[in-house]
């Protein structure tokens, strides 16, 4: 009986001991882990990455490691289980992180030019002859590619300003719909794999900026409305003193004169950026509104009465709510 009662407590000291928030050690130990997602390649998105978080740790004081992930519903898992505890997130995942993975803007991006947005694309081979009137007459006449489900202007805004309008579904309407990163769309369009397919004008200047020829090979035929720019979530749980410390490192990087400004810049200017902005979860409204939107014509798509009342008043709620805001704050 003692011997099983011993093993019995040791097991709880254990559970007690595995049980510990992945997040809670991490920073107690001074470690965070800082998510990227790798919509080109790993070690592209390495080499302009690393000096950011090098500076990150030097400033703060923490050991700041990367966790490049491949798709944006491991990026949202990771953060919901505590394996980060902050990242770089695009629209779209970074609303389902603070949906779902206990998460909080800290800040938002400014591209090299200081907007704070970015336009999705619909690309095709140059010179093939196909135009955005032919792609949308349909009859399974063209191979397509769409994005990552979770990708704001990969799927989202395609779907929410082009097709979904129309009342078109990719799948009904391309002889092939095939999912895949920004980097594989292009390549894919550049070398007569694909038709046409989905992209943003940020991974265009990627491309052109690694590899010239394949950028120059495609073409824009597209472009959606303006769309809110990536941004830096943190978990609400981080410790606040962390948090803050993390919150002043982006917004102040690179605004500093002198040459070791100029040297912070260089590094964003490796990432297509110009800084951060001061920005909290509201800055993803237009989001919150596309999504609405998307729900509510699958809902109507389906036919149930009690489904499209109910999408109907969710997506009025968030256009009410969006509207009430930008009222009192017509910066967002």
């Amino acid at each position: 009986m003692i011997r099983h009662l011993l093993a019995g407590l040791g097991a709880l000291a254990l559970l007690s001991a595995c049980g510990k928030a992945p997040e809670q050690s991490a920073a107690e130990a001074g470690v965070i882990n800082f998510s990227i997602l790798s919509a080109e390649s790993q070690q592209s998105m390495g080499k302009y990455w690393q000096p950011l978080l090098d500076d990150l740790s030097k400033q703060t004081g923490l050991k700041v490691k990367p966790f490049y992930t491949s798709n944006y519903a491991s990026q949202i898992e990771a953060m919901r289980f505590g394996q980060v505890q902050v990242g770089w997130f695009s629209a779209l995942p970074a609303l389902e992180a603070v949906n779902r993975a206990n998460g909080q803007v800290l800040g938002r991006v400014v591209d090299s030019g200081g907007a704070e947005s970015y336009e999705s694309v619909l690309i095709v081979r140059k010179g093939s002859g196909v135009t955005l009137d032919a792609v949308m007459k349909c009859g399974k006449r063209y191979t397509f590619g769409i994005g990552d489900a979770k990708s704001t202007s990969g799927t989202l805004a395609p779907m929410a300003y082009l097709f979904t309008p129309k009342n078109i579904e990719p799948a009904e309407c391309f002889k092939t719909v095939r999912s895949a990163n920004h980097q594989t769309n292009i390549f894919s369009v550049a070398n007569g794999v694909l038709d046409v397919a989905t992209n943003n004008t940020v991974g265009l200047a990627a491309t052109a900026r690694e590899n010239r020829k394949i950028a120059d090979r495609v073409e824009v035929i597209w472009r959606s409305p303006p769309l809110p720019e990536s941004s830096i979530v943190a978990r609400k749980d981080l410790d606040p003193a962390v948090r803050e410390k993390l919150r002043q490192f982006f917004l102040t990087y690179g605004t500093t004169p002198g040459a070791e400004g100029d040297r912070q810049r260089e590094v964003l200017k490796g990432l297509l950026y110009g800084g951060f902005r001061p920005a909290d979860d509201t800055y993803l409204d237009p989001i919150r509104e596309m999504k609405a939107a998307e729900e509510l014509a699958a809902a109507k798509r389906s036919g149930d009465t009690r489904k499209i009342a109910a999408a109907q008043k969710a997506f009025d709620t968030i256009r009410a709510n969006t509207a009430e805001r930008r009222a009192a704050n017509p910066d967002i």
